[in-house]
C-alpha cells in the first residue's frame, strides 16, 4: 500500500513539474507572470477534460463491454436484467467525477478557491450519479423479485420506493452541505426545525408511505387481488401496489388510483381468500307462497315416488313416520294427528338431493338448505353452498342453472313461488270482482 501511494505521489509531482516547466516556458517567451499562470491553468483544464473523457470511454467501451460479456455467459437472467436497467452504464458515470476530484488539486495548484469549487461540483455530480445508479439497481431488484411466486404474496415495490426516498433525502442533505460548505452533523442539527415543517406539509404523503409499508408487511393487498370498496367506486383487480397509491382496474376496464392509507382506514373487501379456497359461495333464497304449503296426500305421494332423486329420502322418511305413528297409536283419520310428509319439507329434501348430485358443487364445504323466518314476502328457503370454481362467469352460470331448475320444479310439489302482485294483476282482479257483483 505504501509503495502504491508513493508511486501515485510521484506521478502527481511529475504533473506539477510539467505545469511549472510550461509556465516557465511561457515566461521565457515574454508572457507576463499573471497571463502565463492563466494559460497554464487553461492548458491544465483542457488536459483534465481530456483525461476525464478518456477515462469515461475506457470505462464504457472496455470495462462495461467486458462486464456485459461475462454476465451474458452466466446461467441466470440476473445479469441481463441489470444490463437492461442500465445499472453498470450509470455506474460508469462516477469515473469522471473521481478523476476530477483527484486531479483538480494537482492541475490547479495554489488556486484553493478554484480547487474547492471544482471538487464541490464533482462531489455533487458524484452524488447524483450514485442516486441514478441506485434507482436502476432497485428497479433491477424489483424485476428479479417479481419473477418468483413470493412476489404475489409479499410485494416489495413500496419498500424499494421507500429506500429510494430515503436515499434522495440523504443525497439532498449531502448536496446542501457541499454547497454551504458545512459538516453533515452541523447541517442536520440546523435542519431539525425544517424537517418538522416538512412533516407537517407532506403529512398526507407520509401517511401514504406508512400505510404502504403496513400493507406490504401485513399482506393486506397484493397485485392480482380482487378488492371491493363501494364508497370509492372500486370493484376489480389490483394492477399495481406502490408506496403511496394502489391502482385498481374495475371490471368495466376503468382504472382507479386510491391512496394506500384509504385501504387501512376505510372498509375494504378482499376476495383473495375466496380465490385461494377454490370455491365461491352461493347464498340465495327461494320464497314460497305460504298459502300453497300443505300435507302430502296419496296422489301427491305417488307422484313423488316417481322422482328419482327422492327415492332414498321417501323410503327412509316414510319408514320413520310409520314407526312413529304406529308406536304412538295415532289416529290418522285427521290430518293434524301424527307426523306426515309436507310438500315444503319434500321440496327441501329434493333441493338437498339435487345439489348433492350436482358436479359443480363442492361437497366438502358448508352445505345448508334451510328455512328462514317467514314474513310478508313468503317463506324463504335459503341455499348456502359453494361452487367448485371461482371464475366469475362460470360461477354465475352455475348459479343461474341451479335456480332455473329449482324455480321450474316448484309447481311439481304443488307449491307456488311468492311474487308481489303487479299493477296489471291488481286491475284484473278489480275487474273480475266488479263483473261478479253484477
Amino acid at each position: 500500500m505504501n509503495a502504491a501511494s508513493t508511486d501515485i505521489k510521484q506521478k502527481f509531482d511529475s504533473i506539477r513539474d510539467i505545469l511549472l516547466s510550461l509556465k516557465k516556458h511561457f515566461i521565457d517567451l515574454g508572457v507576463g507572470d499573471f497571463w502565463s499562470g492563466i494559460l497554464v491553468n487553461l492548458v491544465g483544464a483542457v488536459v483534465l477534460l481530456v483525461i476525464c473523457w478518456l477515462s469515461y470511454l475506457l470505462a464504457r467501451r472496455v470495462l462495461l463491454r467486458v462486464l456485459r460479456f461475462v454476465l451474458v455467459k452466466t446461467d441466470n437472467d440476473w445479469g441481463n436484467i441489470l444490463i437492461e436497467n442500465k445499472v453498470f452504464s450509470r455506474l460508469t458515470n462516477i469515473v469522471p467525477a473521481l478523476v476530477v476530484h483527484v486531479l483538480t488539486p494537482v492541475v490547479f495548484d495554489k488556486l484553493e478557491s478554484l480547487v474547492v469549487f471544482v471538487q464541490g461540483a464533482s462531489k455533487i455530480y458524484l452524488v447524483l450519479a450514485l442516486l441514478f445508479t441506485l434507482q436502476a439497481l432497485l428497479a433491477s431488484v424489483l424485476d428479479i423479485y417479481q419473477r418468483y411466486d413470493i412476489s404475489k404474496r409479499i410485494p416489495i415495490k413500496g419498500f424499494t420506493q421507500a429506500v429510494m426516498l430515503v436515499a434522495c433525502f440523504i443525497g439532498g442533505v449531502f448536496v446542501i452541505s457541499i454547497i454551504m460548505g458545512r459538516e453533515i452533523g452541523t447541517l442536520m442539527a440546523g435542519l431539525g426545525a425544517m424537517f418538522m415543517g416538512f412533516l407537517f406539509v407532506f403529512k398526507d404523503a407520509i401517511m401514504g408511505l406508512v400505510a404502504g409499508i403496513q400493507i406490504a408487511t401485513n399482506d393486506t393487498v397484493r397485485k392480482g387481488d380482487w378488492i371491493e370498496m363501494k364508497s370509492h367506486g372500486i370493484d376489480g383487480d389490483v394492477i399495481d401496489v406502490s408506496l403511496t397509491t394502489v391502482k385498481v382496474q374495475n371490471f368495466d376496464k376503468t382504472v382507479v388510483s386510491i391512496p394506500a392509507s384509504k385501504l387501512i382506514t376505510d372498509s375494504c373487501r378482499n376476495w383473495r381468500g375466496m380465490k385461494d379456497s377454490g370455491g365461491r359461495r352461493i347464498k340465495r333464497s327461494i320464497r314460497i307462497d305460504m298459502r300453497s304449503i300443505r300435507f302430502v296426500d296419496d296422489s301427491l305421494l305417488e307422484k313423488f315416488k316417481r322422482f328419482g332423486l327422492l327415492k332414498d329420502y321417501l323410503q327412509s322418511k316414510l319408514n320413520e313416520l310409520n314407526t312413529h305413528n304406529q308406536t304412538n297409536k295415532t289416529d290418522l283419520s285427521e290430518l293434524v294427528n301424527g307426523r306426515r310428509l309436507t310438500n315444503i319439507g319434500t321440496f327441501r329434501a329434493y333441493i338437498f338431493a339435487y345439489l348433492k348430485n350436482h358436479p359443480k358443487i363442492r361437497q366438502d364445504r358448508t352445505f345448508l338448505i334451510r328455512q328462514l323466518e317467514p314474513g310478508d314476502n313468503g317463506l324463504p328457503i335459503e341455499i348456502y353452498i359453494f361452487t367448485n370454481t371461482t371464475i366469475w362467469a362460470e360461477y354465475e352460470a352455475i348459479q343461474a342453472d341451479i335456480f332455473d331448475h329449482l324455480m321450474a320444479v316448484i309447481p311439481e310439489f304443488d307449491l307456488a313461488p311468492f311474487q308481489n302482485s303487479t299493477g296489471k294483476e291488481a286491475i284484473s282482479g278489480d275487474l273480475n270482482v266488479s263483473m261478479m257483483s253484477h
